[in-house]
Formats: structure tokens, sequence, C-alpha cells
């Protein structure tokens, strides 16, 4: 019985840790909300880091895309939560950016951009994302 308990309760306790390492990873530092609307109409809130550079403010989507990317690519315009106001976007994808926004949030972001590349891939490819205000 006591190897039972030991066999469930280190996988329970590691993914618990796990779980917490990755909200402090990704909490700790400035998250905004990207608010993005779906197939149905329906709003959907994402919570992303987010960099500024020559006066544009910059999200990243991995190479490998995800569903709040697709939803943009379907619709054009999001709207983004940040620092108590919410203002509207268009999106233009800066590749050529990549880099440097990519040091960017390592440098701003420390630690927890490490932890996530480990995890989930590389940065590799990965495309900054300019927001263009809407007036």
């Amino acid at each position: 019985m006591k190897y039972l308990l030991w066999a469930i309760g280190v996988p329970i306790g590691l993914l618990l840790a796990l779980f917490v390492l990755q909200t402090l990873a990704s909490e700790r530092v400035e998250v905004i909300d990207l608010y993005t609307t779906d197939e149905l109409g329906e709003v959907q809130a994402t919570r992303l880091w987010i960099m500024d550079d020559e006066g544009y403010q910059y999200l990243r989507v991995g190479s490998d895309g995800s569903g709040w990317f697709d939803r943009i690519l379907q619709n054009g315009e999001i709207e983004v939560g940040r620092a108590g106001n919410t203002a509207s976007y268009t999106v233009v994808q800066r590749p050529d950016k990549s880099e440097k926004i990519n040091n960017m949030m390592q440098q701003k972001y420390t630690w927890g951009d490490t932890f996530f590349a480990a995890m989930l891939g590389s940065r590799d490819g990965s495309i900054p994302l300019e927001l263009h205000p809407i007036n």
C-alpha cells in the first residue's frame, strides 16, 4: 500500500509543481489580455506577453501557430487589454523582427521565456505581430 501511495503521489506532486512553475513563469511579468472572435462570433480571451519597440506593441506567435493566431487571421481585428485600458488593433506579421523581438522578450521575461522555450520548443521561426491602432 505504501508503494501504491508513492506511485500515485509522486506523479501528482510533479504535475502540481509543474503547474505552479508554469503559472509563475507566465504571470510574474506584464501580461495582457488579447480578445479575438471565434467562428461562432464569441469573444475569446487569451493572456499573452507583450513587447514595446519603436512605437509599436508586439505579440509573438510560435512557428506552429495557435488558436488565437488563427482567429486573428480569420477576423483581422483584435482588442488588447493592457494596464486597465482596452484598444482595438489590426495586426501586421513582422518576421523580419523575429530575432530582435525574441531577444527583447528574453530580457523582459527572463527565465520564464527560457522555461517556455524549453517546454514548447525553441523560438526559431516565431513571428512577431505588430499591433496597429484602429482610430
